[in-house]
């Protein structure tokens, strides 16, 4: 397990590789509790990995054996706060109620129960390790899961299940995750950055206006009907923004050259 940070080491990393931006919790010995440096950093990044244009997709992930082990108890039982500096919109971990116009992926490298989870449910994607478990535990403690747990984990999987996990606090296998819906892809141990990378790459192919356009469609349309009007009048708006851009006469252009579309995300 990697050594505990200094005070002169952040609580999150930042690296870049090639179109896709990995952001590391960075608390090993604390298996990356949530304290207010850790929210800052994160959400720093966040906004950070946002504003880079090279940047077309997000890989949150953990430093050590643990993804993410919830809220520093510790901080909390001293009153210290926990949530970004300046930034309390940001949510848990600067990330739970951060909108990021990009794509981001969590890669679950390890224990994920209570907060860990509520990162996942805050991800577009995840990739969980196959050892690791999720779950919402914190009526198990006289809690609950209130950094979005108990708001998004029935809008991901059947709300009976949801329900389950809950109010019982019991965990699920990375396999159950899989097969619930909650779970894009189980690596095997010790590959869940390796195995997030690659599906980022997948997605960071593509014509990031197309994927950024996509991914907000998807999710600020979510609660209505495909028959009330307010879902096409954005439906029309985010086709403006497309179909007239230059990827999307790039697009068909390549293909009728036979050969790799160059983006320019406009």
């Amino acid at each position: 397990m990697a050594d505990e940070p200094t005070g002169t080491e952040p609580a999150a990393l930042y690296e870049r590789r090639g179109s896709v931006a990995i952001i590391t919790l960075n608390r090993p010995r604390a298996l990356n509790a949530v304290n207010a440096a850790l929210s800052t950093a994160v959400g720093t990044l966040l906004e950070q990995a946002d504003a880079d244009d090279e940047v077309r997709v997000i890989v949150l992930t953990g430093a050590g054996r643990a993804f993410c082990a919830g809220a520093d108890l510790k901080a909390l039982g001293s009153g210290a706060p926990l949530e970004a500096d300046g930034h309390p919109e940001w949510g848990f971990a600067g990330y739970a109620q951060h909108w990021i116009s990009k794509p981001t992926i969590a890669a679950v490298n390890g224990f994920a129960l209570g907060g860990g989870t509520e990162l996942v449910l805050a991800s577009d994607l995840s990739v969980v390790d196959e050892h690791a478990q999720l779950g919402l535990p914190e009526v198990t403690r006289g809690l609950f899961a209130a950094a979005g747990g108990v708001i998004r984990m029935q809008q991901q999987i059947p709300r009976k299940i949801a329900l389950e996990l809950a109010l019982t606090g019991a965990p699920i296998t990375a396999v159950d995750g899989l097969n619930l819906g909650l779970v894009n892809r189980v690596a095997p141990a010790g590959t869940a950055l390796e195995v997030a990378l690659e599906l980022a790459a997948k997605i960071a192919a593509n014509a990031p206006l197309a994927v950024r356009e996509s991914k907000a469609m998807i999710h600020h349309t979510a609660a209505y009907s495909d028959w009330e009007q307010d879902v096409w009048d954005q439906n029309a708006k985010a086709m403006e923004i497309v179909f007239t851009s230059a990827d999307a006469q790039e697009g068909p252009k390549a293909f009728a050259e036979k050969r790799p579309p160059v983006w320019q995300g406009r």
